[in-house]
């Protein structure tokens, strides 16, 4: 298939709009707001009705296991042999076939995304920063979301941590819904990621005082009470 039929076909199936705005983004301008989340390690993550998640067991990710990486992340592989090598925290959970199907990483220092920010996210005594969580599609909606995070908390708090620290892409809604879920607070900043013609990339910071995860939470269900007896 060549270039004009693939783009033709990404028009039919996506719609002209949308088709010319991620060219745009992609070859001219974007521009990606990045929101700062912080969470402490001890606090209980509020009841879910995720389904159970079972049969599953955790490795830590080193350079010689990165290969299980293959079915679910095959493109990942490598990357997650490199940040082994760098020394970060890695965790990542098998199938009984050996499959990686989700993994989280964090950073005690100050992380400097080359595969895919290139920027370094600064963070402070104290605290570890929180990246690259994900899970196989066959696990979406399962427990796994929140055993792989709790599981990391913990290893985190026995070695003196006290807070996990991490950044979320304002459009990812889904992304920013499970934040909430898992009980993270806004720190109020935003670092600010601007492409420019699919070549130069500019940051910058700034801040804000009103919430923008308020407006993704699930209002509460009033109380009714029980008619009372004649």
């Amino acid at each position: 298939m060549n270039v004009i039929d693939k783009l033709l076909l990404r028009i039919k199936q996506k719609g002209l709009r949308r088709t010319l705005g991620a060219f745009g983004k992609r070859y001219v301008f974007a521009h990606r707001e990045l929101l700062w989340m912080e969470r402490d390690l001890v606090t209980p993550i509020a009841p879910n009705k995720l389904r159970p998640c079972e049969g599953l067991h955790r490795v830590d990710i080193t350079e010689d296991n990165a290969k299980a990486f293959g079915k679910y992340f095959g493109d990942r592989v490598q990357t997650m042999a490199e940040l082994a090598a760098e020394g970060h925290t890695g965790h990542m959970y098998l199938d009984q076939e050996g499959h990686t199907v989700g993994f989280v990483w964090a950073s005690t220092r100050d992380y400097y995304d080359r595969h895919f920010y290139r920027y370094t996210f600064t963070i402070q005594p104290g605290e570890y920063f929180q990246f690259g969580a994900e899970i196989a599609r066959p696990y979406f909606g399962s427990t796994l979301t929140v055993d792989a995070q709790t599981a990391l908390w913990q290893v985190m708090d026995a070695g003196g941590y006290k807070k996990v620290v991490d950044i979320c892409d304002n459009a990812n809604i889904q992304a920013l819904k499970m934040h909430v879920r898992l009980g993270y607070k806004e720190q109020g900043r935003i670092t600010h990621v601007y492409d420019l013609f699919g070549h130069w990339r500019f940051f910058r910071e700034t801040r804000y005082s009103e919430s923008r995860l308020e407006a993704l939470r699930k209002p509460e269900r009033p109380v009714v009470s029980a008619p009372a007896q004649a």
